[in-house]
C-alpha cells in the first residue's frame, strides 16, 4: 500500500496537526499517512493527536531538523 505524503515543512503548531487531520479523514482504514515537518513541537503534537483521534503513530524519526511521523488511519 502506498504512502500519503504531506509536507507540513516550514508551518507551525497548529498547522501541521490541522492539515494531517484533513488529510487524514480522506484515508480508508489501514491506510498510512506520512507527516514530514520541521516544528520542534510536532512531536508532541502528533503524539497527542493519534492518541485522541484513535489513528496509531506507527513511527517518528527525525534527521536535522526534519522530522517524519507515519500514522495509520484508525477503523
Amino acid at each position: 500500500m502506498s504512502n500519503t505524503v504531506l509536507d507540513v515543512k516550514g508551518l507551525n503548531c497548529p498547522l501541521p496537526i490541522l492539515r494531517a487531520k484533513k488529510a487524514i479523514k480522506d484515508l480508508t482504514a489501514g491506510a498510512v499517512l506520512e507527516v514530514i515537518a520541521t516544528d520542534p513541537g510536532s512531536v508532541a503534537d502528533f503524539d497527542a493527536f493519534c492518541r485522541q483521534t484513535g489513528n496509531k503513530l506507527l513511527s517518528q524519526e527525525q534527521d536535522g531538523g526534519v522530522y517524519t511521523f507515519k500514522i495509520e488511519k484508525g477503523a
